[in-house]
C-alpha cells in the first residue's frame, strides 16, 4: 500500500514537471498559439464577409447596395455631409453589376486574406501623387496607404509625395518608372500621350456619350493597356486604379462661354493630346501647361481657360481666379498606379501579394465614393463663386459632328502610327462593337451596330 502511494505521489510530481516544463500542453500555451496558424477569416462565406464590412469604408457589393451606404473614408470624400448615399451608387449601378467589378472582389480575397509572414526591417515605399491638394490622392492616402500600413503591422509603409514636389509636370512619367527614378506612381494617359499615345483608346474625349459606356470601353481594354505599360516600363506592373465615376471634365474661364464661338482665340490649358484635339475643333487654342502652374497662368492672363475636374479645380482653388465654370465634358477619369518592376520584385512574398490584394480593395473603395463627386464639387465651386455653364445644344452638336470625327479620333490614328497597328485593331475588336464606330484601312470611321 504504502509502495502505491509512492508511486502515485511520484507520477503526479512528474506530471507537474512535464506540465511547467513543456512536456504537454497546458491551456495557457494552447491560448499562446499565433492565429495565423488559422485565419479567423478562412472559414468566412463572401456573403458573411460582405455583412462584415457593410455600411462604410471597406465594404463591397454582392447583391445589395445599400451595404455600401455610410460613412467616406475621410472628410471631403463623400457627398456634402461626407457620406457615400444610395441614390449615386443606383446612378451608377452599372459599376457594381459588371464582371469587372467582381473580378475585383475576387482579387482583393476578403475570405481569405493573405497573412503576414515577414518578420524584417520595415519597408518603405514612395508613392507619387499629381497633386497631393485633390481627392484621388488623398483617397489613396486614407485607403491603401492606411490598410497596408495595419495589414503589415508598419512593416510596409506608403510615403505620399506629389509631381510639384518633386519638380515634375507628368509627361516624363513612364520613364522614370522605367529607370527606376520613381518607385510608385501615380499615371494619367493624357499626360504620358506622347510617350506612348496608345494609352489614349480610353481618353478620346467626346466619343464616349456617358459614364456607362466608357466604363465598359475601359472594363473591355485595361488587360490590354497593363500589357503596354508593362512593356514600356521593362516590367512594371499596375497595383490599382483610381476610377472616378464622377470625374467630368469643365473649362474654368475668365471669360463667360456663352456659345461656342466664344471658344474662338481663347488659350486654353490642356491635359493630353485628345483633350487638345478636342479644344481645337472649337477654334481655341490649347496649351500643356502643368497642374501646379495652371493657377498662376490663369491669374496672369497667360491662360484664359483651364480644364479639368470639378475637384481637382477646387484643390487648386482656380475659383479665386475664373468666373465660370463651363461642361460637363463627360469623362470617366481613370488613373492607373504604377510600381516598377525592380521594386515590386523585391518585396517579400507575402507583402507583395498584401499590396495586391489592397490594390483591388482600393478601387473598389473608390468605385463606392466617387459616384457623388460631380455634383458635390461642381456645388463646391458654385459655392466659392463660380458661375455655372452648361454646354449648348450648338456645343454638343460641334462635339458629335466637328471634334470627334474630324478632329479627336483621325489626330489619334496617326500619333498611333496609322490605321494598320495593333492598337487600333484592339479599338475595332473591342471598342467599336461598344460605341457603334469603326475604323476603315484607310482611317476613316463607320457606323455599325452597337451590339455589347
Amino acid at each position: 500500500m504504502r509502495n502505491g502511494v509512492l508511486v502515485f505521489s511520484l507520477l503526479a510530481m512528474f506530471t507537474v514537471i512535464l506540465a511547467a516544463c513543456g512536456g504537454s500542453e497546458s491551456e495557457d500555451t494552447a491560448a499562446a498559439k499565433p492565429e495565423a496558424a488559422k485565419p479567423a477569416s478562412a472559414s468566412l462565406t463572401l456573403e458573411e464577409a460582405a455583412a462584415q464590412r457593410a455600411g462604410g469604408p471597406g465594404s463591397f457589393y454582392i447583391g445589395d447596395l445599400s451595404q455600401l451606404v455610410g460613412p467616406a473614408p475621410a472628410p471631403t470624400l463623400g457627398d456634402e455631409d461626407d457620406m457615400v448615399n444610395l441614390a449615386g451608387l443606383e446612378r451608377e449601378r452599372y459599376l457594381f453589376d459588371s464582371p469587372y467589378y467582381a473580378a475585383l472582389v475576387k482579387k482583393a480575397n476578403f475570405t481569405n486574406p493573405t497573412e503576414l509572414v515577414y518578420d524584417g526591417d520595415p519597408i518603405e515605399i514612395q508613392f507619387t501623387c499629381i497633386n497631393r491638394t485633390v481627392a484621388p490622392c488623398k483617397l489613396v492616402d486614407a485607403v491603401i496607404t492606411e490598410n497596408i500600413k495595419e495589414r503589415t503591422q508598419g512593416k510596409l509603409t506608403l510615403e505620399i509625395t506629389s509631381f510639384p514636389e518633386l519638380g515634375l509636370a507628368g509627361p516624363d512619367t513612364l520613364q522614370l518608372v522605367r529607370d527606376g527614378t520613381i518607385a510608385f506612381t501615380e499615371i494619367t494617359s493624357g499626360y504620358v500621350a506622347g510617350d506612348l499615345p496608345q494609352l489614349e483608346i480610353t481618353f478620346l474625349y467626346g466619343l464616349f456619350p456617358d459614364h456607362e459606356v466608357e466604363f465598359k470601353v475601359n472594363a473591355a481594354v485595361q488587360g490590354d493597356l497593363d500589357k503596354l505599360i508593362q512593356d514600356d516600363t521593362n516590367g512594371g506592373q499596375v497595383i490599382s486604379r483610381m476610377w472616378i465615376s464622377g470625374g467630368d471634365n469643365f473649362f474654368f474661364c475668365r471669360d463667360k462661354i456663352e456659345t461656342a464661338a466664344d471658344f474662338k482665340g481663347k488659350k486654353v490649358r490642356s491635359h493630353g493630346a485628345a483633350l487638345s484635339d478636342w479644344i481645337e475643333a472649337f477654334g481655341a487654342n490649347a496649351q500643356f501647361v502643368a497642374f501646379a502652374e495652371v493657377y498662376t497662368a490663369l491669374e496672369r492672363g497667360i491662360l484664359d481657360c483651364g480644364v479639368t475636374v470639378a475637384f481637382a479645380a477646387h484643390g487648386q482653388r482656380w475659383y479665386e481666379v475664373t468666373d465660370y465654370m463651363v461642361g460637363p465634358l463627360s469623362s470617366q477619369l481613370i488613373n492607373t498606379m504604377v510600381i516598377n518592376a525592380n521594386v515590386l520584385a523585391d518585396l517579400p512574398e507575402d507583402i507583395r501579394q498584401i499590396l495586391v490584394e489592397e490594390g483591388a480593395r482600393h478601387e473598389l473603395e473608390a468605385m463606392r465614393v466617387t459616384p457623388a463627386w460631380n455634383e458635390v464639387w461642381t456645388q463646391r465651386n458654385v459655392d466659392a463663386g463660380l458661375e455655372y455653364i452648361e454646354f449648348t445644344p450648338d456645343m454638343k452638336e460641334i462635339q458629335a459632328n466637328k471634334a470627334v470625327p474630324i478632329h479627336v479620333l483621325p489626330n489619334w490614328i496617326k500619333r498611333v502610327g496609322g490605321p494598320d497597328t495593333d492598337i487600333v485593331r484592339l479599338f475595332n475588336e473591342k471598342i467599336a462593337p461598344i460605341v457603334g464606330l469603326k475604323i476603315n484601312d484607310d482611317g476613316t470611321t463607320t457606323q455599325i451596330p452597337i451590339t455589347k
